[in-house]
């Protein structure tokens, strides 16, 4: 409810066609993705009434429940809860699992190259003709160009001159031990969730800081999301950590990505931008760049995120 509705459209395609997915790469690799479809609960939402009239207006699955239901779902929250939305068709999915099964997929055919080494230093032109792309290696040079790299995204395209406004924007998560059967739904307060995982273990996220590039935990991130942790699931507090890490989200604009091909250069395409959406737009993202390359029909518009868009005069993210 606080993204464009074009977002909403993205979510609800990829959403469905997860499951799918899933099971295809797993059957296919070996390797699950853990799709998981737990459910979702919002917790003393501050934005409960814009919320419902959100999925009133967009026909979302999410509705209003009793406090008592919740804690009947996860007795192990934590006390003092009052109210709650839930969004009860919602999964998870492993992220790395769904990349090894992706990596193992596409290895498949041989018409797919792998360079895990070599990192992209600039997209080469010829006036505004595309040539391909240059590392520290080599040239390659490609008809069509599409780039993906998140936050980096606009270094890689300013000498092209495609103005995208994104910035990076730091996440810092945990993820707790296995304790299965502690918690078998996604709980969200305060702007801070928990994950179940299907083994047992418990996400915890996440934070938002404007600090550059700069992928480093720290330790104010640390004790927030232990704090929030805490207060959601108490009995995290005998539980041990695996892990803390950090990462770079690609914040533009109203969290509306860009994607499309440049209006200046044939062939050279963007897909970036998604903020904290990109894991769950990500099919829906795919999906859309696939018929923008291929010049074929979309099933998702394409318009609200052409990269020669206006500029939205509304705060980043």
């Amino acid at each position: 409810w606080n993204y464009d509705d074009a977002i909403t459209d993205l979510v609800v395609w990829a959403q469905a066609y997860y499951p799918e997915l899933a099971q295809q790469l797993y059957q296919e690799t070996g390797i699950d993705p853990e799709f998981y479809p737990t459910g979702l609960y919002m917790l003393d939402s501050a934005e409960h009434n814009k919320a419902l009239a959100w999925a009133q207006r967009t026909q979302a699955d999410l509705v209003n429940v009793d406090i008592a239901d919740v804690y009947h779902k996860a007795p192990q929250l934590g006390s003092g809860f009052h109210q709650a939305l839930a969004m009860p068709t919602v999964g998870n999915i492993r992220n790395p699992r769904l990349l090894q099964a992706l990596i193992a997929s596409l290895k498949r055919s041989p018409r797919f190259r792998l360079l895990p080494d070599e990192s992209v230093q600039s997209i080469e032109l010829n006036g505004h003709h595309l040539v391909g792309v240059r590392t520290a290696q080599q040239v390659y040079q490609a008809d069509k160009v599409l780039v993906a790299a998140g936050a980096w995204s606009p270094l890689l395209v300013e000498s092209c001159h495609i103005p995208l406004a994104i910035e990076p924007v730091r996440g810092e998560m945990l993820i707790f031990e296995p304790c299965p059967g502690l918690l078998t739904t996604m709980v969200l307060h305060d702007g801070k969730y928990l994950i179940p995982r299907k083994d047992g273990r418990i996400v915890v996220g996440s934070t938002t800081e404007q600090e550059g590039y700069h992928k480093i935990t720290t330790e104010a991130g640390y004790r927030t999301l232990l704090a929030a942790a805490h207060r959601l699931l108490p009995r995290l507090e005998t539980m041990a950590i695996e892990k803390h890490w950090a990462g770079l989200r690609p914040g533009a604009p109203a969290g509306l990505p860009y994607m499309g091909e440049s209006q200046d250069i044939s062939g050279l395409f963007v897909c970036a931008g998604h903020y904290r959406n990109g894991l769950v737009t990500a099919p829906a993202s795919a999906r859309l760049m696939a018929d923008l390359i291929l010049n074929r029909p979309s099933v998702i518009a394409a318009e609200p995120f052409r990269l020669d868009r206006p500029r939205i005069n509304a705060e980043m993210f």
